[in-house]
C-alpha cells in the first residue's frame, strides 16, 4: 500500500537508538521494506531527495512508500530556507515521521547546488534552513553533519556550528565521525579514507547533554554499537547492513529489549517474497527488488550460489518468483559442512 498525501499520521513515538543510513541509489522503498522485514524498530532514511526534485520533479515516485515502513525519516538536499520548507510540508502531509537536512554529502554534483558537506562552511545558512523548516511542520527536523570538512580541522568548528543550529530549536544532530574533502577525494573515497574520530562526537555529546547525537560511519557489528550507546544516544549504520542485511535480525532484541524471537533468514525471504508478487503485479521489474537481498545468505552455506543466481537471472525480461525458488534452492540444498 502506498499513502496519499495526509493519509498517515507521523509516529511521534519512535526512537533513534538505530537507525538505517539513507544512501544514494540503494535505500529506495524496495529495500527500506525488506530492512522492515528484519526490525521493527529501526529508523529507516529515504535516499536524499533535492528540493529541486520534489518542486520540478514527479513528487510521488520521490515520496511514495509502503505504510509498513515506518518509523520513517525524509532527508533532503538542498540549501534555499524557502524550498526546503515547501518540500518539509510535502514530507508532514505524505505522512513521514521525520524531516533530515543534509550536510554531509560530498560529491561534486551536490556542491555545485550548494548541498551536502560543504554546508558545513555557512553555519548561519544552515540555521536559517532549519529554522524555516521547523517553522513549516510539527514533525522533528533533524541535520546529518560531518564531524569537519576541508580545512575544519579543530573541534571548535564542529561545535559552533553545531550551537548555531541548535539555537533553532533543532535537538537532532547525526554526525559521521570523519571530516569530508571537498576537493581531493571520491565520494567512495570520503567514506573510508579520512579518519574515524569517535571521541570527537562523544566530547560533543558531553559538551551538549541537552541534544541528541546520533554517530555514523565505520560500524559494523551490534557489539560495537552497543558500546557506542554508552556514551551516545543513537547509531547509525548503512553499508554493513546493506552488504549484511541479516545484522538487523538481532536489533530488536539486543538494543530495544524485545522478547519475540528472532526471524530465520527463509521466514523473511517468504514474507520478502510475497512483496515482490504485489510489486511485480503492478509492473516493477524483478531486478529492482531482489538487488537488495543479495547478502541475505551471506556466510551461510550455499550464499554465493543464492547471490549467484539472483545475479544472473533477475535481469532478464520477465523474470518472477521462480528466480528467487531457483537461488533458495542453493541454499536450503546445501550440505552445513560447506562454506557459502
Amino acid at each position: 500500500m502506498t499513502p496519499n498525501p495526509r493519509s498517515h499520521s507521523a509516529n511521534n513515538t519512535f526512537s533513534r537508538r538505530f537507525c538505517a543510513a539513507p544512501m544514494m541509489d540503494w535505500s529506495d522503498r524496495h529495500c527500506r521494506f525488506f530492512w522492515r522485514l528484519l526490525s521493527r524498530n529501526t529508523l529507516l532514511y529515504t535516499e536524499m531527495v533535492t528540493t529541486g526534485a520534489l518542486i520540478h520533479g514527479d513528487r510521488a515516485r520521490h515520496l511514495d512508500y509502503n505504510a509498513a515502513e515506518h518509523p520513517l525519516a525524509l532527508q533532503l538536499g538542498g540549501s534555499n530556507p524557502a524550498d526546503l520548507a515547501e518540500c518539509a510540508r510535502m514530507a508532514e502531509d505524505w505522512g513521514y515521521d521525520e524531516v533530515n537536512l543534509n550536510c554531509g554529502c560530498p560529491s561534486d554534483r551536490v556542491q555545485n547546488n550548494m548541498i551536502g558537506a560543504c554546508l558545513m562552511n555557512e553555519p548561519a545558512l544552515v540555521a536559517e534552513c532549519i529554522d524555516a523548516m521547523q517553522q513549516a511542520v510539527t514533525i522533528p527536523v533533524t541535520v546529518k553533519h560531518r564531524i569537519g570538512v576541508d580545512d575544519m580541522d579543530a573541534y571548535e568548528g564542529l561545535s559552533h556550528f553545531v550551537d548555531t543550529i541548535a539555537q533553532t530549536g533543532c535537538r537532532t544532530f547525526i554526525v559521521h565521525a570523519r571530516k569530508a574533502w571537498l576537493q581531493g577525494l571520491s565520494p567512495k573515497e570520503n567514506r573510508n579514507v579520512p579518519p574515524l574520530d569517535y571521541d570527537r562526537v562523544k566530547l560533543l555529546k558531553q559538551e551538549h547533554p541537552d541534544l541528541e547525537i546520533v554517530i555514523n560511519g565505520g560500524i559494523n557489528t551490534l557489539e560495537q554499537a552497543q558500546t557506542l550507546l554508552e556514551d551516545l544516544d543513537g547509531v547509525m549504520l548503512g553499508r554493513e547492513i546493506y552488504t549484511n542485511p541479516y545484522l538487523l535480525a538481532d536489533v530488536d532484541q539486543r538494543l530495544f529489549g524485545e522478547a519475540r524471537p528472532v526471524a530465520s533468514r527463509a521466514e523473511i525471504l517468504d514474507a520478502f517474497s510475497d512483496y515482490i508478487g504485489t510489486e511485480l503485479a503492478r509492473g516493477v521489474s524483478l531486478k529492482y527488488m531482489t538487488r537488495h537481498i543479495l547478502g541475505l545468505y551471506q556466510g551461510q552455506p550455499g550464499g554465493r550460489q543464492f547471490r549467484r543466481v539472483i545475479s544472473e537471472e533477475a535481469y532478464r525480461p520477465g523474470a518472477g518468483l521462480e528466480v528467487l525458488e531457483r537461488a533458495r534452492a542453493r541454499v536450503e540444498h546445501q550440505p552445513t559442512s560447506m562454506a557459502g
